[in-house]
């Protein structure tokens, strides 16, 4: 199992940046680098390709509305040239507060959206050929008339190719038919808030059955999942770090009905208790909402307490088939991010 980390962007994204230099020398091997409403992850990515030399560097994620499939390609290329071929590129839909509020772009059909700009993509990067292409969501050149079109658009293909054949595209899903599509076409999954125990209950039939459409070329689904890591005895105490995060996302992270990291919580059977933290949270009252997060997500979602307990939690993540666990480290007085990577390593054998 390799391990993984998100790019810190609460506070100085900037030496973060300059910080993953240490976390490679202690063994990290992805580092997703966020992009939410605040500085683009691209810049970044490439600002740690020019850094580091083996560690590989992730989106996670870059929204599939806010560039073209085109661009998306091009951006992809463009960090596995500068990195030697070590990027990852993670994609999502985000949702229609952030996609419709900031960047005026319609929210429609985001799992056929997806799926028509992975298959763009692909068709970019294979050396040589012109991409055309007829979906529902992205039309290749565009047609004479369409959304006042000139038709004269022609199929092009990319004058740079990436150095490898393909970027791997990890999804960022938890929705059925979403996570049913990145199971049949994406190289990676980025479940967040993902539970070992409750995968299979939640996501089992949709992982199932799109795995049983997959190009069965395509190597296995990778899957990047894990929480807040603490070391030690007394490390529990650490995962109430993870409450105000759960809270923002169950609460905030989407308007009421389209929120779904709250219709996620309601599937691992924590209904009442989403909708209390959400009505908390939009009331205004964000620390009764964090209040709310009850203990049992709490701990099921992060990894935290004395070295036995987070190694069985670990098996518990490749038996459910993570690859990379992904880990968000609380250092303790004598330690550094740097080492809680290097133990958990370790730890996962």
């Amino acid at each position: 199992m390799k391990i993984s980390m998100q790019l810190r962007y609460d506070g100085d994204i900037v030496r973060a940046a300059r910080d993953v230099t240490a976390l490679e020398r202690a063994g990290l091997d992805l580092i997703w680098v966020p992009e939410a409403y605040g500085f683009d992850a691209p810049s970044f990515m490439g600002a740690i390709a020019a850094r580091t030399s083996r560690v590989e560097i992730g989106s996670g994620i870059l929204s599939v509305y806010t560039r073209t499939p085109a661009l998306l390609a091009m951006t992809a290329a463009g960090v596995d040239a500068l990195s030697g071929g070590r990027a990852h590129l993670g994609l999502g839909a985000s949702g229609p507060q952030v996609v419709e509020g900031m960047h005026g772009v319609p929210y429609r059909s985001p799992v056929a959206r997806t799926r028509e700009t992975i298959e763009v993509m692909r068709a970019f990067w294979r050396r040589g050929e012109p991409v055309a292409y007829d979906g529902s969501t992205v039309r290749l050149p565009l047609p004479a008339g369409a959304s006042g079109a000139t038709g004269l658009g022609t199929p092009m293909r990319l004058l740079t190719p990436p150095v490898r054949p393909e970027v791997p595209v990890w999804v960022a899903a938890l929705g059925p038919r979403n996570v049913r599509m990145t199971a049949e076409t994406a190289d990676g999954w980025l479940p967040m808030f993902f539970v070992p125990e409750w995968c299979d209950r939640v996501w089992g039939e949709d992982l199932r059955a799109g795995g049983a459409a997959r190009d069965p070329g395509r190597a296995p689904l990778m899957v990047s999942a894990g929480g807040v890591l603490a070391l030690g005895a007394d490390a529990a105490r650490h995962r109430e770090r993870a409450r105000d995060r759960l809270a923002l996302f169950i609460g905030g992270m989407g308007a009421p009905g389209h929120n779904f990291y709250y219709d996620l919580v309601c599937r691992y059977g924590f209904a009442r208790e989403a909708a209390a933290i959400q009505s908390l949270f939009l009331r205004g009252e964000r620390g009764a909402a964090a209040a709310a997060v009850p203990a049992a997500l709490l701990e099921a979602t992060t990894l935290c307490g004395p070295e036995s307990y987070v190694k069985d939690r670990i098996a518990a993540y490749r038996e459910a088939g993570v690859t990379h666990l992904e880990v968000a480290p609380v250092a303790g007085e004598w330690q550094t991010e740097a080492d809680l990577v290097a133990r958990v390593k370790e730890l996962c054998g």
